[in-house]
C-alpha cells in the first residue's frame, strides 16, 4: 500500500511542479502518474550508473554535476512519456529542484 501512496504523491508532485513552472507541461493526471513511474525506474536503474560514470567530475564540482544528471533524467523522461513535456535543459533543471522540494514537503506531511 505504501508504494501506491508514494506513486500517487509523486504524480501529484509532478502536477504541482508543472503548474508552478511555465516551461513544463503535463496534459493530465494520468500522464503525471506515468511520468512518476518512468522517472522512478530511470532513477532506480540508469541514474546510479550515470553517477558512477561521472564520479570524477562529480568530485571536482563538489557534487553539483548531479544536478545536470537530474536534468538529463527529466529530459529522458519527457522524451519517453507522451503528455509530459519539458521546454529545455534549464526548465528540466528547475523542474528537478522544485520537484525535490515538493516531494520532501509532501513526504513530511504524510
Amino acid at each position: 500500500m505504501s508504494i501506491l501512496i508514494n506513486w500517487l504523491v509523486s504524480g501529484l508532485a509532478i502536477l504541482v511542479t508543472a503548474y508552478l513552472l511555465p516551461g513544463v507541461h503535463v496534459s493530465s493526471f494520468t500522464s503525471a502518474l506515468v511520468a512518476a513511474v518512468v522517472l522512478g525506474v530511470i532513477n532506480a536503474f540508469i541514474k546510479p550508473v550515470l553517477i558512477i560514470l561521472t564520479l570524477p567530475i562529480n568530485i571536482l564540482t563538489l557534487v553539483l554535476f548531479t544536478f545536470v544528471i537530474n536534468a538529463l533524467v527529466i529530459i529522458l523522461t519527457a522524451n519517453l512519456v507522451p503528455g509530459f513535456k519539458v521546454d529545455g535543459f534549464w526548465w528540466a533543471l528547475a523542474f528537478s529542484v522544485v520537484l525535490s522540494l515538493i516531494n520532501s514537503f509532501l513526504g513530511k506531511m504524510g
